[in-house]
């Protein structure tokens, strides 16, 4: 008789969207497909995440911009049977270039954190870069959505918005503090506790994006009981995932494999909301009056224009109250120093 074959079996890659079981726009048509352009690509951050974005099947052209190295990586992405054209834009001056006709642009540019930096050490040379690049927007591209990924986000995202303000073009529905990963790692922890799935568990991550500003919102996850010292244990491994990966790296980076997830999950899902799709609520840093803090990560509903709706975060326990009060002081002095950087520029 006939031997029988083995089949080996398939290995299927699935683009970010639809890994993550939620749906794609169907008037994806409707605007042949988003220009989407990545400042600082060729950084430990924007090399996967313009790696994921190039899966993105809403995506149609991607644009690249980094100070050095942007060319191979764009040669290499290229080579992806995927429908984005890849194009390349490097040195000082070039930024500008790159952002041409962009509907959505990404930051991930500045200096990792190294062992023992603050978030505050990053601060002098990132919020240089972050306003020289905002500079660009505004000059380029004043209509696109932008989404700051470049840390200290309480302080780039201000930083982002003065610079845009001073150029008169800036639009608070347009300017997004993606603070996404907050939410990935709460998520992923989350269920690890609770012994759930992952893919189904829901936590909204309020606040900001460093420390003690990360608060999430343990007790709205639905059916979850948590003890004090899980609350506690949680919380604190949420707000300071990032000095985890830190230590694990040991000197050899930050946190950017999961930003870089992180941030093609929002590109997404933003992506969707200006295509069309309803329903498209994440938690996000924008400018809100929600408290006295100019900027305040809460769960946003998305639209064609960028933010469509931004909703009140709920009532908190009291353990999350007391974290909030702390935290809000820090929030608002960060943003602060943001503001005063780009006055006295």
């Amino acid at each position: 008789g006939t031997a029988l074959r083995r089949s080996s079996p398939r290995v299927v890659l699935l683009p970010l969207s639809r890994m993550l079981g939620r749906r794609l726009a169907t008037t994806v048509g409707r605007r042949h497909g988003s220009s989407v352009a990545v400042l600082g690509a060729a950084g430990g951050i924007g090399q996967p995440l313009s790696l994921l974005l190039k899966q993105n099947p809403m995506v149609s052209k991607l644009s690249l911009y980094d100070v050095v190295n942007t060319p191979g990586v764009a040669a290499d992405l290229s080579h992806c049977n995927t429908p984005a054209t890849v194009s390349s834009f490097v040195g000082q001056g070039k930024a500008e270039e790159a952002l041409a006709g962009a509907d959505v642009v990404l930051i991930p540019a500045g200096v990792p954190r190294k062992p023992g930096m603050t978030r505050d050490d990053l601060f002098n040379t990132n919020a240089k870069i972050v306003m020289t690049l905002a500079e660009a927007c505004g000059k380029a591209c004043p209509d696109a959505c932008y989404l700051v990924i470049s840390n200290p986000v309480n302080s780039t995202v201000p930083i982002f918005a003065e610079t845009l303000k001073k150029m008169g073009v800036y639009n608070p529905k347009k300017l997004f503090g993606v603070t996404t990963l907050d939410v990935v790692r709460a998520q992923t922890f989350v269920a690890e506790n609770l012994d759930l799935d992952v893919m189904s568990t829901k936590v909204d991550v309020i606040g900001g994006h460093a420390g003690t500003t990360i608060l999430p919102l343990l007790s709205h996850v639905p059916g979850a009981t948590f003890s004090e010292d899980a609350i506690a244990s949680l919380t604190h491994r949420i707000q300071f995932g990032g000095d985890e990966v830190v230590k694990a790296k040991d000197g050899a980076g930050s946190a950017t494999l999961s930003m870089a997830y992180a941030g093609a999950i929002f590109a997404s899902r933003l992506l969707e909301a200006l295509n069309g799709a309803t329903d498209v609520t994440e938690c996000t840093f924008v400018e809100n009056t929600l408290t006295p803090a100019p900027f305040f990560s809460t769960p946003v509903t998305l639209g064609p224009d960028g933010v469509h709706t931004v909703h009140p975060f709920g009532a908190l326990s009291p353990f999350e109250q007391d974290n909030f009060d702390k935290m809000l002081p820090d929030l608002v002095a960060q943003a602060d120093k943001g503001i005063a950087f780009v006055k006295n520029a």
